[in-house]
C-alpha cells in the first residue's frame, strides 16, 4: 500500500517536524504506534485491520470539513512519529487538540512541539476561541503535555459513543489564555 496522494489541507514545519494530513505511506507506522500498549489511552490496542478505521476517518475528516489530525513527520528521517491536531466530531465536547505519538517519540519532545504548532494553527487559522484535550485520568504523560502548553483540568466530560463510558477529563485553554501561555517558556506554564 503506497501512494503520495494526501487529503486537502495545510502543511506546517517546526524546527524538527513537519504537520500535514495524513498520507496512505502513513498507516505502517500509524497501525505499529496502535498495536502498541500505549494505544490504551485512544481506544485501545489495536490490530492492524482495526486501526484502519479511524485512519481513514482521519483522511476522510481533513477532505470534508477541513480539519483532522496532522501527520507528524520527523524531518531528518522522514518517518511517520504520530497525529496531532485539531479534532471536533459530531457530538465532540469541544474543539479539540488531540494528540497520539508513536511509541519511537515518546520523551523526544515531538508531541510539544507539534502540539504548539497546531494551537497557534487551531487559533491563528481556524479561528477557534477555545480549545480542549480529552485525557483519560491515568494518562500522566498527556496531563503533562497539556500543563506544558498551559491548559488546565475542567473535570470530567463525555465523548460520545462508542465512547461514551470511557473515563475523559476535559482540559483546556482560551485563546486569550494561549496568547499568554505561549509566550511563556513551556516548563514554566503549569507554574
Amino acid at each position: 500500500m503506497s501512494g503520495p496522494l494526501m487529503a486537502g489541507g495545510p502543511t506546517i514545519e517546526t524546527a524538527r517536524l513537519i504537520l500535514r494530513p495524513p498520507t496512505l505511506d502513513d498507516f505502517p507506522r500509524w497501525a505499529e504506534s496502535m498495536a502498541h500498549p500505549s494505544a490504551r489511552f485512544i481506544g485501545g490496542p489495536q490490530t492492524p485491520e482495526a486501526a484502519w478505521r479511524p485512519f481513514m476517518t482521519m483522511a476522510g475528516a481533513w477532505a470534508l470539513t477541513g480539519i483532522g489530525m496532522f501527520s507528524l513527520i520527523e524531518k531528518d528521517t522522514g518517518l511517520w512519529m504520530g497525529r496531532i491536531g485539531p479534532w471536533r466530531p459530531l457530538g465532540w465536547p469541544g474543539n479539540e487538540i488531540g494528540w497520539g505519538v508513536h511509541p519511537e517519540a515518546a520523551g523526544r519532545g515531538f508531541a510539544l512541539e507539534a502540539a504548539e504548532a497546531a494551537m497557534d494553527y487551531a487559533f491563528d487559522v481556524l479561528g477557534w476561541e477555545d480549545v480542549i484535550h480529552c485525557i483519560d485520568p491515568e494518562n500522566i504523560a498527556s496531563q503533562r503535555l497539556a500543563m506544558k502548553l498551559g491548559s488546565k483540568n475542567h473535570g470530567p466530560t463525555r465523548i460520545p459513543p462508542p465512547f461514551d463510558q470511557v473515563a475523559v477529563d476535559r482540559w483546556g485553554q482560551s485563546r486569550a489564555d494561549w496568547a499568554v501561555n505561549r509566550m511563556k517558556p513551556a516548563v514554566h506554564r503549569a507554574a
